[in-house]
């Protein structure tokens, strides 16, 4: 009997990567017999190199090695060479399209993502907007593999043990956790204005945590020269706080301070995304985007989603639209307070 064997399509961002690992992690273990390739951007392997024995990874750069039409088709005859039996395209956009049609010609079995555009657009619609709860990008992709005949039920904790990453892999500049010391991350950015907290409103959430912990550590995390330089600010500023990606340098490394960390504070991005893999409480601060898009963070509680109530919310599904008020009222009036008093409930609760 031939061997089943999954392909596996998400390109795109880190976040919407990420958003698959528990969903892969569920099917791996739920169906053992299975082999799955994940086939997405270079930087995905980590998230999929030791999930499960069955699962496999190919990276590919679509911008590069793999570019145009001509590209496409050599990427194609490099997969019909693995034997796959069945595509599941978690994307579909059309470089997706592209592959899952020629895979179809080729009368593979092939499934692929009901992203609920229509719903989309009501639920960002500038009149007549239907605020509701929409699938959650998690239920999006297991309803892939439910028509590809493998339904499942989604068991998911963390990519590490419950005792999280090891340290002693990081440099020493991170140190050891007091037992009695609060770890808390912070990732202040995002890739477009409309879910990026200002940053004065957050250094004040920085001050008065610092306040309430004076011995904490606050761990930093942003990549890109302009995000450094206001990370760096923040640092020299705070004695508590850590350039952590600066001295990491490494998206595992990542993976393993976060799976130390009592909170972390984020934006609707991939770090919310990020610390949810390693079973970490995110604080998640929502302006233009709404939970109701169904890109919350997996497993976390909505109560720690900081968001105030506006006729124009969301406006957007990514947040890259212009403020139709030209203001940004919807992360401006977050107060700092709210932010940190869920930060401190789940202190408490630990």
């Amino acid at each position: 009997m031939k061997t089943e064997h999954i392909l596996i399509i998400r390109f795109s961002a880190m976040g919407d990567v990420a958003m698959t690992v528990p969903v892969i992690y569920s099917l791996a273990h739920q169906y053992p017999d299975v082999r799955i390739t994940v086939l997405s951007k270079p930087f995905a392997r980590v998230f999929f190199e030791d999930l499960a024995p069955n699962v496999g990874f190919m990276g590919a750069d679509l911008k590069k090695e793999y570019h145009g039409v001509k590209g496409l088709n050599a990427l194609y005859r490099r997969l019909t060479a693995k034997n796959f039996t069945a595509i599941a395209d978690l994307h579909n956009v059309i470089r997706s399209d592209y592959l899952r049609i020629r895979f179809n010609i080729q009368r593979y079995r092939v499934a692929h993502i009901n992203k609920h555009r229509q719903a989309r657009r009501l639920l960002t619609a500038a009149n007549n907007k239907q605020r509701v709860q929409l699938p959650t990008s998690f239920q999006n992709y297991a309803e892939v593999f439910a028509q590809l005949g493998y339904p499942i039920q989604m068991n998911f904790t963390s990519i590490f043990s419950p005792e999280g990453g090891n340290l002693k892999e990081l440099p020493s500049e991170i140190g050891e956790k007091k037992a009695s010391q609060q770890w808390i991350g912070i990732a202040p950015f995002a890739a477009h204005p409309g879910k990026v907290y200002p940053a004065q409103n957050m250094q004040s959430v920085i001050q008065k945590i610092v306040e309430k912990h004076p011995s904490c550590r606050i761990f930093l995390f942003g990549g890109g020269k302009e995000e450094i330089d206001k990370i760096n600010i923040l640092s020299d500023t705070f004695q508590q706080c850590v350039n952590a990606s600066t001295i990491l340098g490494d998206l595992k490394k990542e993976l393993i301070l976060m799976s130390h960390l009592d909170v972390m504070i984020s934006m609707d991005s991939a770090n919310m995304h990020l610390a949810s893999l390693v079973n970490v409480p995110v604080v998640s601060i929502w302006g233009a985007t709404h939970p109701f898009a169904g890109f919350m963070g997996w497993n976390q509680n909505p109560k720690n989603a900081v968001q105030i109530d506006l006729p124009c919310r969301p406006c957007s599904i990514f947040g890259n639209k212009p403020c139709m008020r030209g203001d940004y009222a919807c992360l401006k009036n977050i107060s700092p307070e709210m932010v940190v008093d869920r930060v401190e409930d789940i202190i408490k609760s630990k």
